[in-house]
């Protein structure tokens, strides 16, 4: 006998936000690549998705991907290494096949575009414009296969020339999600936003290797892939904030995310400016861990008298009490 669907609780109120004129019903993200294309988690006993404020769906490309060589995953000290390789069935399929098997009285759903060239984000945004979906998220993380394989997201200038492409052929909210390998993420939030960005999800994973030492051969197929999970929330926390003093001018959110494994990170990344946070690596080993997070920013917000989340998105305390040092070390 199957077991009956899990009723899904009734979030606070006090959870609820406004994202680029979306309603969220919490702050928590469920991110690209860890969700699959948004049914994978509606089968595990106790998980609803109603539980997140919205769900990220797996990275599309213009045609079916089959992804990189194994190994693609690699577990490191507090963290994971992975070089799938945008692996997924093409945008056609996503939005003819998969779409319509989504319930979205449940949660938004986003869904992330990938292209290898300007033009084929402009072909997938466009197809996800006439499609259902909540928003389309842009994975600027990719390289350009007409620019010597530079990657987009890494060059402000690259950046803003694909948001603006997007921009062009969509009326949907429109999130940058942006790479922590460069040099001024500052920079690269300013020319998105004068492209036409609505949002961004700051960061995504940090490139890493990881090496057998018997075989002297590295551990992925692919040599590099992204780092992920607790090792990187510093630096995650770090650039939220960078991102946050740009986008603040302008009234653009952010979805902060980057080694989020419990309600006091989560609470952190919105202290630093997020108005929503994304959860990815967490949930292949606790997949509760949404309603966990709902959990604690509820009581967090009770036990100080906050009425809404919104209240501690930017509320970073720099002082005497809390000094601020441009320069590490001694």
């Amino acid at each position: 006998m199957s077991a009956m669907p899990a009723v899904p609780e009734v979030l606070p109120d006090s959870l609820a936000l406004e994202f680029c004129g979306l309603r969220f019903a919490s702050p928590v993200v469920l991110l690209s690549g860890c969700v699959g294309f948004g049914e994978e988690y509606t089968r595990v006993e106790g998980f609803s998705n109603a539980d997140a404020g919205a769900i990220v769906l797996k990275g599309t490309t213009g045609k079916p991907r089959l992804g990189n060589p194994p190994h693609r995953v690699y577990e490191t000290p507090m963290g994971m290494l992975n070089a799938i390789g945008l692996q997924n069935p093409g945008v056609d399929h996503v939005v003819t096949k998969i779409l319509p098997g989504l319930d979205f009285t449940e949660t938004r759903f986003i869904a992330n575009v990938s292209g290898s060239t300007v033009d084929e984000y402009v072909e997938v945004t466009r197809r996800f414009d006439d499609s259902p979906i909540d928003a389309i998220e842009i994975n600027i993380s990719c390289p350009n296969v007409k620019e010597g394989g530079v990657v987009f997201g890494n060059s402000p200038e690259m950046s803003a020339r694909v948001v603006a492409a997007c921009r062009a052929v969509t009326r949907k909210p429109l999130i940058t999600k942006l790479s922590p390998n460069q040099t001024d993420i500052r920079e690269n939030a300013r020319r998105c936003i004068e492209a036409g960005t609505d949002a961004f999800a700051v960061i995504n994973t940090v490139m890493g290797m990881a090496i057998d030492a018997d075989a002297r051969r590295p551990w992925l197929g692919n040599v590099q892939g992204g780092l992920s999970g607790p090792a990187i929330k510093p630096i995650a926390l770090l650039k939220v904030r960078e991102v946050h003093e740009v986008a603040a001018r302008h009234r653009v959110p952010i979805i902060g995310q980057g080694g989020i494994v419990s309600a006091r990170d989560a609470i952190e990344f919105l202290i630093a400016g997020a108005t929503a946070v994304g959860i990815g690596t967490a949930l292949f080993y606790d997949p509760m861990v949404c309603k966990k997070v709902n959990a604690g920013i509820a009581d967090y917000l009770r036990a100080r008298g906050l009425r809404s989340v919104g209240e501690l998105t930017g509320s970073l305390r720099i002082g005497r009490d809390s000094p601020d040092t441009a320069c590490a070390g001694g």
